[in-house]
Parts: C-alpha cells; structure tokens; sequence
C-alpha cells in the first residue's frame, strides 16, 4: 500500500466530502446507516485500483475519483446485505448496519447506496458515462449472481471446484477486474489495455481468495490474519481446499471427512483438527497454492501485456504481490 498512500489520502479526501453531505440528508434514518458503514474503514482496495488503473497510463488520478466513489458505495451496499443474509453481528469489529438499527433499516440503506453507486457516474460525459455504467452495470449483476451461488452451495451436496472458481469469479474477482478497468476507461486508454487490466483484477481477484481460504484453514496467528483460523471448517463452508479434499480422497478418507463435517460447534476443536490432518494427508495447502499461483501467473501476463511504462507496471505488480503475502 505505500506506494500508492497519496492515491488513498486522495480517495479518502474525497470520500470525507461525500459523507459529509449525507449528515445534511433526510431521512436521517435512511442515510445515518449509510455514513456509518462508510466510516468503518478498511482498505478501500477496490476504490484504490481505480486510481492506481487511471495513473498507469498517465493521467490525473483525480479523473477516477467518482469511479472510485462509485465502486466504495456498491462494496459497502453489498456488505450490509451480506451481514444480513449471514445474519453477522460483527463487521470490523463493530455492530453491522442490521444489529445497531434494523433489517428493514439496513435492506433500504444498502438499496439508496447502491442507486447512488451509480448517480455519481453522472458527473462524467456522456461517452465515458455510457461506457462506465454499462461495465459497472454488468458486474453488479455478477456479484449479485455470485451471491447465489454461495448461497446455492449451502444446500448442494455436490459442488465441483469448476463452480467454486465460477462463484469467486462472480462474488469477488470481477468487482476488481471493473475498478481497474473504470480507471482504465477514465484514462481513456484503448480498448485493449482495458480488456487485459480487468483481466489482470479478475485473476487476482481469483487468487486473492484461494489465498484467504488456505489461511483461514492453516493461519499460524489469529490475530495478523484478523479472524479465527479453521473458521471455514467450523462452518461446513465449500471452499476450494474442501471440495478438492472431497475429489481426492479415496473411501475411507471421505467417509472420515463427512463424518467430520457433521460435528456440532461445541466439538470444534477436534472438527478442525481432524480435517486439517485430512488436508496434510492430500497435500491440499501446497495444491491450493498451487491453484492461487496458476491465476497469479495469468494476472501477471496480463499486466504484461499492457502498452505502459514498466516502472508503473512493476509498482502494481509488486501491489498485487503484497497482497497476496506473495514474495515471488
């Protein structure tokens, strides 16, 4: 992130200025939830990129701020719905939107946010609003389909690692692919830059959860990795480590496997205990990496491919690297 802080005291500026139009909006209870899950922070990766996209080929980051603005709201609306499908008490470390007023509350919150995701695109012209809204248009559908999907999963009894990669796609991977490339568009770079910089977002985006599902499985420190570790087993959640487990094991490991997955949360200890020494036995931690380095890989190709000069792509590489708590 250090290379990129004046971008993100730039957005955060911006953002300030946002907020402090919604203390002046009525409804206060429409737009006091708003603000709120605004000022939980984070990193504001997604927002970032827009900026980070823009000044690869040169221009004024300033360019891509509403982009970015435009992305933070659609994050944020889609974290208060997610809470409240997951029925979350906490994001962040404080209450969700849904615990400190009200599910009904919290659905139109999100719902004013996400329209206004896409009211700030109206600053541009309308050329570049066009293009904008259409990609931003099209990904919101995709996150909302890879929602779904996750959802879908929690009910299936068999679910490939084909459709798991499809659902990350969808749920996280594209948001990143359409912040760098909005940026992309605001720069006006040509139409093939564009393409390869969302395939560049799209396939981090990729390995960035394949990465996050290995640590909440194997995290050595709870607190760097900031949530319990084995907290995916616990909750029967079909990430890529457990379907691949579940393909790969022979009879007895797989009935063992189903046998653990049934246990009740009071026996957790022996849950996650159990399955990681099914895990170590198939070697799912090195093959998972593996899997994260195969889409790091074409992330990187990507970017390469890209006519910019090699410092600003080097920097981004070495962004992308960072945070995958990759050194190579």
């Amino acid at each position: 992130m250090k290379d990129y802080e004046a971008f993100l005291k730039l957005f955060s500026a911006h953002l300030d200025t946002y907020r402090e139009q919604l203390a002046t909006q009525k409804p206060h209870e429409l737009y006091a939830p708003e603000d709120y899950i605004l000022s939980l922070g984070g990193k504001r990766l997604r927002s970032l990129l827009a900026l980070v996209a823009c000044d690869l080929f040169d221009k004024d980051v300033k360019l891509a701020l509403n982009s970015a603005l435009a992305v933070e709201l659609f994050h944020n609306f889609s974290l208060i719905h997610d809470d409240i499908l997951d029925s979350a008490p906490l994001r962040r470390g404080k209450e969700t939107v849904h615990k400190k007023w009200n599910t009904n509350s919290a659905i139109l919150s999100g719902d004013v946010m996400l329209v206004k995701s896409f009211n700030v695109l109206q600053e541009y012209g309308f050329k570049e609003f066009k293009k904008l809204s259409s990609l931003f248009g099209k990904t919101a559908v995709e996150v909302c389909e890879g929602q779904q999907m996750d959802m879908n999963f929690e009910t299936q009894t068999e679910v490939s690692v084909e459709n798991y990669i499809r659902m990350i796609t969808f749920k996280t991977a594209v948001l990143l692919g359409c912040s760098l490339q909005m940026g992309a568009i605001n720069a006006y770079a040509s139409d093939e830059a564009q393409e390869n910089l969302y395939r560049f977002g799209k396939h981090l985006g990729i390995a960035f959860q394949l990465m996050d599902d290995v640590l909440d499985a194997f995290a050595d420190d709870s607190q760097k990795f900031g949530k319990q570790p084995g907290g995916d087993i616990i909750s029967n959640k079909k990430t890529f480590l457990l379907l691949k487990a579940l393909e790969l094991s022979d009879t007895k490991q797989k009935k063992e496997l189903q046998k653990l997955l049934k246990l009740k949360e009071k026996e957790a200890e022996k849950k996650v205990s159990g399955v990681l020494e099914i895990y170590n036995a198939l070697n799912i931690k090195n093959i998972s990496i593996q899997e994260a380095d195969k889409h790091t890989k074409l992330a990187l190709n990507f970017l390469e491919n890209i006519e910019a000069k090699q410092e600003k792509k080097e920097a981004l590489k070495k962004f992308a690297l960072e945070l995958l708590n990759r050194n190579t």
